[in-house]
């Protein structure tokens, strides 16, 4: 499924890829159909086609909704894009929710740094350790400028073959990175910093993007609505320190099965961290994120 207005949908037939995507109405019942979703349909002799069903995901992005419901914003995702910039400025606690977000949905993330110009003006010493860690500990990093190209190319040979979507903060250039690899669609609305720095939000509906629009082959981009936060909730302690792949050498080495990594005794999570094989500024970030499952 491309994209989803109300009750009608935009699906890619992929037995006739070079033709435009169907028209389709949705029954009540398959309200919870989202962008990437896989569904069969009828045709009608006149009016749009007709949903069928739904088919089994093997996982959904979602993040909270009005009054704090989780809403399913895509799904079938093979990577999180995580995009940040130096202007706004990055949260490293909200990337490392958008990892333990990719770890759940058991996908591949990519951290992209953004406008890269603004770095010798905007970037602290920590920033750039922030970055070094990531890559130490086995996620791609990529240094971009949507403007230039900067980091283009590399990006699109980690997304070939993949259903990727874009994550991170809205003003950070996740349509004009899309505008950068989807050259020919006009309809990917680029965003302006507001004089306060904070991101104005564009995209306003998830809607999936072959990379490669001749043959429909190369992956594809979910372009998703900006976000502001992405809350790290409806999970155990276990699957949040699962999130933090570092710890993964250790964890089995604690003196007790469902150690929370915190305040346990021979936690050989913490004496990893005592002796610099883990960083503070990670373990710190999930002790924060562990005190918020228990309040």
């Amino acid at each position: 499924m491309i994209i989803r207005f109300g009750a009608e949908l935009l699906v890619e037939n992929p037995d006739k890829p070079s033709l435009p995507p169907v028209r389709c109405t949705a029954k009540r019942k398959f309200d919870s159909i989202v962008c990437g979703d896989v569904i069969t349909w009828h045709s009608n002799e006149h009016g749009n086609a007709t949903v069928d069903d739904l088919l089994p995901r093997k996982n959904a992005l979602t993040r909270p909704g009005y009054r704090g419901r989780p809403r399913t914003i895509a799904a079938n995702i093979d990577q999180l894009v995580v995009v940040n910039s130096w202007l706004p400025e990055t949260s490293w606690d909200l990337v490392d929710r958008y990892l333990i977000a990719a770890h759940q949905l058991n996908a591949n993330a990519i951290i992209v740094m953004n406008k890269s110009d603004l770095a010798d003006d905007h970037a602290t010493d920590e920033d750039w350790q922030a970055m070094k860690t990531y890559q130490k500990i086995g996620y791609d990093v990529l240094q971009m400028n949507a403007l230039t190209g900067e980091g283009v190319d590399q990006l699109k040979a980690l997304m070939r073959d993949k259903t990727s979507i874009f994550s991170g903060r809205s003003g950070v250039g996740k349509s004009s990175i899309a505008n950068v690899l989807l050259p020919d669609t006009d309809d990917i609305t680029v965003g302006i910093i507001s004089d306060s720095g904070e991101g104005k939000h564009t995209t306003t509906t998830a809607m999936l993007y072959p990379l490669n629009a001749e043959n429909k082959k190369g992956g594809y981009l979910i372009d998703s609505p900006g976000v502001r936060d992405y809350a790290v909730s409806d999970m155990t302690e276990e699957q949040l320190s699962n999130g933090y792949i570092e710890f993964a050498p250790y964890k089995e080495l604690c003196r007790f099965n469902n150690c929370s990594h915190n305040h346990e005794p021979k936690c050989a999570v913490r004496d990893a961290v005592e002796k610099g094989k883990i960083t503070q500024e990670r373990y710190q970030r999930y002790i924060q994120a562990l005190q918020s499952l228990e309040t």
